[in-house]
């Protein structure tokens, strides 16, 4: 007797936050009206894909803004001020890669 069932496997994007509890951590239910940041890890092309993303997030998800801040190489964290400031000025992080 044979089976032709098949299975499909779902990775969780979100990151496990190392600092905070998993219950105290924030989610966004929609992202209309919300400030999405950005962080370009300097490698080539990421300012083209964040771009099209942008547009993208403002024209069919309702995004108000996005914020970008570049990382001086992709071997180097954000600076903590450039974070805070990023941090401060959005609803969401998303970092990126590109080449």
């Amino acid at each position: 007797m044979s089976s032709n069932s098949s299975t499909s496997q779902v990775y969780d994007p979100v990151a496990p936050c190392l600092t905070l509890p998993r219950q105290s951590r924030q989610t966004l239910n929609s992202l209309a009206g919300k400030t999405i940041g950005f962080i370009d890890n300097s490698k080539p092309n990421f300012n083209l894909l964040v771009e099209d993303l942008s547009r993208e997030l403002i024209e069919k998800h309702g995004v108000k803004a996005v914020v970008k801040q570049r990382k001086r190489s992709a071997s180097q964290g954000l600076s903590e001020s450039l974070m805070n400031e990023l941090v401060s000025q959005t609803d969401a992080v998303i970092t990126g890669s590109g080449d």
